[in-house]
């Protein structure tokens, strides 16, 4: 899986922050991996009325299937990520299918009805 990572004019942090993104999400993300042809991620910063807010967006795009693009506000770029990371997780769940298999466990969507089953 590529990882291409990108910030605003307004974040720095350079290349340390690059390959401390590049590792984490290689490593949240490593279950996907299989199926993951590129994954874009974008940091900036917005200002609010509350004050500046920092962005993650992050783009998968699985191999056969449509893009997946998701995104999060938070106070760090930290925060930002991982909740982008959590929601980006959901995203490729439903899409694969295996939210009926969470946790591997059986789902209650297939249960075949008989008493005791």
């Amino acid at each position: 899986m590529l990882i291409r990572i990108s910030t605003d004019r307004t974040l720095h942090g350079g290349e340390e922050l690059i390959r401390h993104f590049e590792t984490e999400l290689a490593a949240r993300l490593s279950r996907f991996g299989d199926h993951l042809t590129r994954l874009e991620v974008h940091f900036g910063e917005e200002t609010t009325a509350d004050g500046p807010v920092r962005r993650c967006v992050l783009e998968a795009w699985p191999a056969g299937r449509r893009a997946v693009a998701v995104s999060h506000h938070a106070g760090s770029v930290g925060e930002a990520c991982r909740g982008a990371t959590h929601k980006l997780e959901s995203a490729l769940d439903s899409q694969s299918g295996r939210t009926d298999h969470h946790k591997g466990g059986d789902s209650i969507r297939h249960h075949d009805g008989r008493a005791g089953a």
